[in-house]
């Protein structure tokens, strides 16, 4: 072999390395739309944290659309090397699809979901319509915008909420079935993820009443100036888990196992448990929470298991084709 050859060999043998090694050092997290400032800022705490402890930098991009329409996109080949979701269904899905671990919800602490979320209303500031719980809601003239829960996690958490809401109130399943129905009937427009159903109500300008993540009241102050809405808690709401997990199928192509295991564990750290708190994502720590009493209001909570079984089944029951959901919501139908 000439010694040209050889150099030129040696020369890609080398970049081929050193692009491997940038893999390797690069991570993409696939989230949900509402969770996008809490990334912003936990990856950069990170990624400090990585190179302290290994002296190695690693950069982290993030994917944030309607947690449903991502997990498609993952199971369809895009490359994540970790999942963030909303709902543990969408994680399910690849799992189903063997693109994470069958045992993924077994691979880190409180069944992989390193946080959780309610779902309250967030309502024009001085709340002209006078909206306190969720049977405000079917009071005609209010206009509700929510998620499709075909679409986003954030959808079907507001449905199940709204239906367990009737149930833990004393009332049956088809006194619930007939609640949800009235709700939907004041719905304008379902949204396609929590950042669309924020900007229908806000930069729209349309509904009196939106449903959503309460992780959302802070990204709003920060996003559109404090004071243009205000949070209600309804009597009772719903537990949301926040599902984390490696994806298999990518990090076992980039040789990023170790990255991304190490990018999941740390979510569970005081560290970006603080974090969470800040971006009014409730942490699993019972330490910071207390501390972020003022922003995690008491509110009483039901589990989606107590009405539902699993997210599993309220997906088969609820939202596939022909379900529930497209029994009791006619689009435009008042």
């Amino acid at each position: 072999m000439t010694s040209l050859k050889l150099k030129t060999l040696l020369a890609s043998l080398a970049l081929a390395a050193s692009g491997l090694a940038s893999a390797q050092n690069t991570l993409l997290n696939v989230s949900y739309d509402v969770a996008r400032e809490f990334y912003k800022d936990y990856n950069a705490a990170f990624a400090a944290h990585y190179k302290k402890t290994t002296g190695q930098d690693v950069k982290i991009d993030q994917s944030h659309a309607g947690s449903s329409a991502q997990a498609r996109a993952v199971n369809d080949g895009l490359a994540a090397d970790v999942v963030t979701m909303n709902t543990t269904t969408d994680v399910q899905f690849l799992a189903d699809n063997g693109v994470v671990a069958k045992d993924w919800n077994k691979k880190f602490p409180h069944d992989a979901s390193p946080t959780t979320s309610t779902m309250l209303f967030l309502v024009r500031n001085g709340n002209p319509k006078g909206i306190k719980d969720w049977e405000d809601l079917i009071k005609p003239g209010v206009q509700v915008i929510v998620v499709n829960p075909k679409t986003g996690g954030n959808g079907r958490y507001a449905y199940l909420a709204a239906w367990g809401a009737i149930r833990e109130k004393g009332g049956t399943e088809a006194q619930a079935a007939e609640f949800v129905s009235k709700l939907y009937k004041n719905v304008p427009v379902l949204a396609k993820g929590g950042r669309d159903a924020t900007a229908t109500f806000l930069q729209r300008n349309q509904g009196d009443v939106l449903i959503t993540f309460e992780s959302e009241v802070v990204s709003i102050d920060r996003e559109f100036g404090a004071g243009k809405v205000d949070a209600i808690y309804p009597s009772v709401s719903i537990v949301a888990e926040n599902p984390v997990a490696v994806v298999e199928r990518t990090v076992a192509k980039k040789g990023t196992a170790q990255l991304a295991k190490a990018y999941l564990d740390y979510l569970y750290s005081d560290e970006a448990q603080e974090i969470a708190a800040k971006h009014a994502i409730r942490p699993r720590s019972e330490a910071v929470l207390k501390k972020y009493a003022a922003t995690f209001k008491p509110l009483k909570q039901f589990t989606v298991a107590k009405y539902f079984g699993s997210l599993t089944e309220a997906q088969k029951v609820h939202f596939n084709d022909g379900g529930q959901f497209d029994k009791l919501y006619t689009p435009g139908a008042k």
